[in-house]
């Protein structure tokens, strides 16, 4: 076999010579590096800047995209749960990814189980304390991925590295097999994190990161680590340079450096085509429609929203005030308001403001709450995917707010039924939103508009507030999810955990085991109101 060390090659069953100075700048070019054992960043480095020789890669080192060689049956052992075939497929496909090129970008759209299959994935490959995952996500997801990790993967141990009490020091974080923290946390602990060599480094919503210039991306791009998972839909919001960002995050210099890149590939559809050659192999995207065969009718997803302690101090002021100020009828009082802080902390406290005046009178920095933030992301990718949603609130004020944070999301078709919104109009708004060639959003009030009207247009529905009455949220769901309906519907549930909204999210969960058919008794409702109010001290 030829090495760089002969002069000769071996071209169409002919040997030839080549130049004698070759053996030697081959050498030059690969200062150091074993030309056996290249990864494909190294190779496709060496490739651009060559000189003195043109070195050809051939095309099977960029094919990534075969799948006949992957696991078939992927059940990792401890997975409390069964995946869809695809899901499976998918955990086989990163597997095959992780080993090959050390990391890639998951990209699969929302509501296709993302956050299971990384799971499923961290299980075949499992970390430890002395070598962990890092799991990195906006601060109102952190809730979420401690759920779903104690749901599908109790024999793992995780700690929440955030706020005034995270770990000081690198051991204090090697105790567990899986560490949640944020972005801006990463950033400010910077020379801590980096003092761990983790196995695995996870980045869900990825697109925070984006941008190579902001402190967060600085700060993660140097971290150590075996494998690096990019988690979003969206892998390009507003230029190839996206792409750029999360894939040199997960596969290193496999696109040169930014300057060299920008200057290689024109932002525009020519660019994306000629990148893909390189990066299609990389990235593992799947939309809806793409394994609807595998998919249920109707897909629930109960997203709990991490309160922060400045939301868990207005909660339990709020709650004492009002059984204060009604001892009576306090805990049906009480429910209400806490209800609508719930909602947003502008609801229940506008000193004697309508609440349009007291929307557009709040402050910038005011404006956002962790379920706003939460309810943006989605609206984000649904968007940014073409998808008509329909977010159902029990506040028309809600509207305002979306209104005011609008600007930050792709453009969309915008609209709102309520109970001040005429009869006549409510089926034109609908027609409208159907008809619209592109992605859309209606905000309904569920009493308004939780009932006759047939919106199979829209394939998510966001119930941005929960319901006291289970059977309300029901027929709000059934305005997409319903006869006519082609494609999966994915239905989210907001929700802080530990507060009221938690209480009417177990309603609705009862109401759906035991059957539309089953009331509730007069007990019961006693006893959801106590532990409503209960919730936030540490009751139960």
């Amino acid at each position: 076999m030829p090495s760089i060390n002969h002069d000769w090659v071996e071209a169409d069953q002919v040997i030839r010579r080549i130049p004698p100075d070759a053996p030697s700048i081959a050498e030059s070019m690969l200062d150091g590096l074993d030309c056996n054992s290249l990864t494909l960043a190294q190779a496709l480095e060496l490739s651009r800047v060559a000189d003195g020789l043109r070195l050809h890669l051939r095309p099977e080192v960029f094919d990534l995209t075969g799948t006949a060689d992957l696991e078939t049956d992927v059940s990792p052992r401890g997975l409390q749960g069964k995946l869809f075939e695809y899901q499976a497929n998918g955990v086989a496909w990163m597997a095959d990814r992780a080993r090959r090129a050390g990391g890639f970008i998951l990209a699969d759209e929302m509501g296709l189980g993302k956050t299971i299959q990384i799971i499923a994935l961290l299980l075949k490959f499992r970390p430890s304390p002395a070598n962990p995952a890092l799991i990195i996500a906006p601060t109102t997801l952190l809730t979420n991925w401690q759920q779903e990790l104690l749901r599908f993967a109790p024999s793992f141990t995780h700690l929440l590295h955030r706020g005034s009490n995270r770990a000081g020091i690198s051991n204090d974080l090697a105790r567990a097999d899986i560490v949640i923290t944020t972005y801006d946390t990463v950033a400010s602990d910077r020379a801590l994190i980096e003092s761990v060599n983790w196995r695995w480094i996870i980045l869900d919503e990825a697109q925070a990161v984006r941008n190579p210039e902001t402190a967060r991306r600085k700060a993660i791009e140097n971290i150590p680590r075996e494998h690096m998972v990019p988690m979003t839909g969206t892998p390009v919001e507003t230029s190839l340079r996206d792409l750029w960002s999360l894939m040199d995050l997960a596969v290193p210099g496999l696109l040169g450096n930014l300057s060299s890149f920008e200057a290689s590939y024109t932002d525009d559809v020519a660019g994306a085509g000629a990148l893909s050659s390189i990066v299609g192999g990389l990235i593992l995207r799947r939309r809806v429609e793409d394994v609807a065969k595998d998919l249920p009718e109707r897909i629930d997803i109960d997203l709990p929203i991490d309160t922060g302690v400045q939301f868990s101090d207005d909660y339990m002021t709020l709650r004492n005030r009002v059984l204060e100020k009604y001892p009576q009828a306090g805990h049906l009082v009480a429910v209400n308001q806490l209800a609508m802080l719930c909602a947003h902390h502008v609801f229940p406290d506008r000193d004697g403001m309508e609440i349009d005046e007291a929307i557009r009178l709040l402050p910038h920095s005011e404006l956002m709450s962790p379920k706003l933030e939460a309810t943006l992301e989605l609206l984000q990718e649904a968007f940014a995917n073409g998808r008509k949603v329909l977010l159902f609130s029990n506040f028309n004020g809600t509207v305002q707010l979306l209104e005011r944070v609008a600007g930050l999301l792709p453009d969309a078709y915008w609209n709102a039924i309520n109970g001040s919104t005429p009869q006549a109009e409510r089926q034109e708004i609908v027609d409208a939103f159907t008809e619209f060639a592109g992605p859309a959003c209606l905000v309904l009030n569920p009493k308004a508009a939780g009932a006759g009207l047939n919106i199979t247009a829209a394939t998510i529905v966001i119930h941005y507030t929960l319901y006291w009455n289970p059977a309300l949220e029901a027929q709000a769901s059934a305005r997409a999810h319903r006869r006519g309906q082609t494609q999966p519907v994915r239905i989210y549930r907001l929700f802080y955990p530990d507060t009221v909204e938690e209480v009417m999210l177990e309603r609705s969960l009862r109401r759906r085991e035991m059957g539309d058919a089953v009331m509730e008794d007069a007990e019961a409702e006693k006893a959801d109101l106590r532990k409503a109010i209960d919730m936030g001290r540490g009751g139960s």
